[in-house]
């Protein structure tokens, strides 16, 4: 590890960036790195401008894909080498805004159904059952699991924030089956040898269940996390409590489930009949 790349997350840890974000912020600076073939330390202003020249029109890259090309040069630069260049202020990256994709109940029974690992689909059904992020749902621990509350403890979940989400009563039978088979010791979700599962298997499993039972739609385990407040939504809960359980520090970031439900759909869409009804 070059002594750069040292400080730079260090710099990253010390602003208090989760792990995940400090990877893809130094896969983004290697990219830039490897564009020019040099250290970041030793390019121009110039060779930045025209780098995010090159991204944007040669390359099209997302919208995305750019935004967190910019925040992570826009930190190495700014904060660990100490270079606040012009450039860096006129930087933006156009947000973009995506419905996600949503599973309907159906759906997601007939995908936890057909998944091949039993851990990995365990784990997608508490992604499923309580909304979680995969990366919350691979730290549980096994005293995380409050069969007494009928809660699932988050801990440091994005933000470094803790929750606790209603544990549904199937699911906790679901999790005494799976923990009678498989008699975890601290982590809730390990690989045969004991290390905690990664979460590419979890993934691997989910895109194969995606084949197997004929889903056609771009499914995530973050689609798990979608379909739960969606049908949340549609089942009336309040959206602040959604936001709650969810994590949201934005209640704007949970309105987005309102374009989801079918039954705010179908609300419009008679409202809109009544309205156009004598045209």
């Amino acid at each position: 590890m070059t002594d750069l790349r040292r400080r730079f997350m260090d710099d990253m840890t010390l602003h208090g960036m989760a792990p995940t974000t400090q990877k893809v912020y130094v896969h983004a600076v290697k990219q830039l790195a490897v564009h020019y073939g040099r250290s970041p330390d030793e390019l121009s202003e110039q060779e930045l401008r025209d780098y995010f020249l090159y991204l944007a029109n040669e390359k099209q890259v997302a919208s995305s894909t750019l935004r967190l090309q910019i925040f992570a040069v826009k930190f190495l630069y700014t904060r660990t080498l100490q270079r606040p260049w012009p450039t860096l202020k006129i930087l933006r990256g156009r947000p973009q805004q995506k419905l996600p994709v949503v599973l309907d109940p159906k759906e997601a029974k007939r995908l936890l159904a057909v998944q091949r690992s039993p851990v990995a689909r365990m784990c997608a059904t508490l992604m499923y059952c309580c909304g979680l992020r995969i990366s919350e749902a691979l730290r549980l621990e096994v005293t995380d699991i409050d069969s007494q509350r009928m809660v699932v403890i988050v801990r440091g979940g994005k933000g470094n924030k803790d929750r606790h989400i209603p544990l549904p009563r199937r699911t906790l039978e679901l999790l005494r089956a799976y923990w009678r088979e498989y008699q975890p010791k601290t982590w809730l979700f390990t690989t045969p040898d004991g290390r905690p599962l990664a979460d590419h298997s979890v993934r691997y499993f989910l895109k194969k269940a995606c084949r197997d039972c004929g889903i056609g739609k771009r499914v995530s385990c973050h689609t798990l996390r979608h379909s739960y407040a969606t049908n949340l939504m549609a089942q009336g809960v309040d959206i602040r409590v959604i936001q709650v359980l969810l994590g949201h520090r934005s209640l704007k970031t949970t309105t987005l489930y309102l374009h989801m439900t079918s039954s705010v759909m179908r609300s419009v869409q008679d409202a809109i009949n009544d309205l156009m009804g004598d045209l």
